[in-house]
């Protein structure tokens, strides 16, 4: 049991860095879109940074498979979702970001719920290997149709103009439900590994589907989670993926794979509450940026002047880069807003700040020289 959860631990260290990583890579490139799939790869795999974020992720899966043969499922996911502690504290020293006091008070109720779910456990809980191909299928097929179909929604919505900024919760359910699948996946590849020769391991694999859909949940995981953490704060969208991931492969992860509801009470009534308080969080948390005033970081304001800024603008104080959440400088005549460490230039239009993502674009090295002769103090 100890080394299931030495390994848990390993791997919640391995996917927060991992995560970390390629946010900082995502915000050095140019907008992507997962209309150019084939553009997002080249991009992705141009970034020394993305890779080595990549990799750590990659670490944390082997771990994970650890994890999955010496615990119950539910064990597994309450120690994965603690790792999220470690997540906001990186989000905060490296990449800047500050979650409101509402997402704060989410995450830790989501911590709550967690304990409440692993309070429920017992050593000698029985922990499943197999599950019937019927089974897993009637419960991962509907959630994957359910993920594509939110992230499709939540593409269109990011499209629409009229629309402030999303803060990512959609993006979050959408990946959490395709990565609850390939946890499932991983579980499934768990329990056939072992006990026989590699040969006739390897062989009993290619005869489930659970390579098939690790497989295919990476590759579409590459295009859909990439896009939507650089649009999105990462301290938002990874612990709502992170959550509805491990809820999903805990509640009908753990009927798929056999590994019962405890017959005690209070046991069960714990499991129970644990669960629906997280699913009640993530109904409550915003799903938009607040564009009212005052206003965090990061976000695209309407500027009192009718056309141009000033640099003694009170709204330079607050107004960030969407990506790192750092200050931006205001330059003139060209009358736009420019973020020195990532190069990147925003307009602004009829003295609106245009602070998504997209609206960014990353200036040539020698631009950027001109750029920091002209601001340096």
């Amino acid at each position: 049991m100890w080394w299931g959860v030495a390994a848990a631990l390993l791997a919640n260290v391995l996917y927060s860095t991992g995560f970390v990583l390629e946010k900082r890579a995502l915000a050095d490139l140019p907008a992507l879109s997962t209309g150019r799939p084939l553009r997002l790869v080249r991009l992705l795999v141009g970034s020394p940074r993305w890779l080595a974020g990549s990799f750590a992720l990659a670490a944390g899966f082997v771990a994970q498979l650890a994890v999955y043969r010496t615990l119950p499922i539910a064990a597994a996911q309450g120690l994965f979702v603690g790792g999220l502690v470690l997540l906001l504290l990186l989000s905060s020293a490296l990449l800047g970001e500050r979650a409101s006091g509402r997402e704060r008070a989410g995450v830790l109720a989501v911590l709550a719920a967690l304990a409440m779910i692993v309070a429920s456990l017992r050593d000698a809980d029985p922990v499943g290997e197999r599950a019937p191909l019927g089974r897993f299928l009637v419960v991962c097929l509907p959630a994957l149709a359910a993920g594509l179909w939110l992230y499709l929604g939540a593409e269109r919505r990011a499209r629409d103009p009229g629309r402030p900024p999303t803060t990512g919760v959609a993006y979050g359910v959408a990946m959490g439900l395709l990565y609850g699948v390939s946890s499932l996946a991983i579980k499934g590849i768990s329990g056939r590994l072992g006990g026989a020769g590699p040969g006739a391991t390897a062989v009993d694999l290619l005869r489930s589907p659970y390579p098939y859909l690790l497989v295919g949940i990476g590759a579409a995981g590459l295009v859909l989670s990439q896009t939507a953490l650089q649009r999105c704060r990462a301290s938002l969208i990874v612990p709502v993926c992170t959550t509805v991931s491990a809820l999903f492969t805990a509640v009908p992860g753990s009927f798929a794979f056999g590994e019962a509801l405890p017959h005690d009470r209070l046991r069960l009534t714990l499991r129970l509450l644990g669960g629906a308080l997280a699913v009640l969080v993530l109904l409550l948390l915003p799903r938009h940026e607040d564009l009212g005033s005052p206003a965090p970081r990061g976000k695209s304001l309407p500027c009192p002047r009718s056309h141009h800024m000033e640099p003694d603008d009170p709204l330079l104080r607050i107004l960030a880069c969407p990506l790192d959440k750092g200050p931006l400088t205001l330059l003139l005549p060209e009358d736009a807003l420019y973020n020195p460490r990532l190069h990147r230039r925003y307009p602004i239009l009829d003295g609106i700040p245009q602070l998504l993502p997209s609206s960014g674009v990353r200036v040539s090295d020698d631009e950027h020289a001109r750029l920091s002769h002209r601001i340096a103090p």
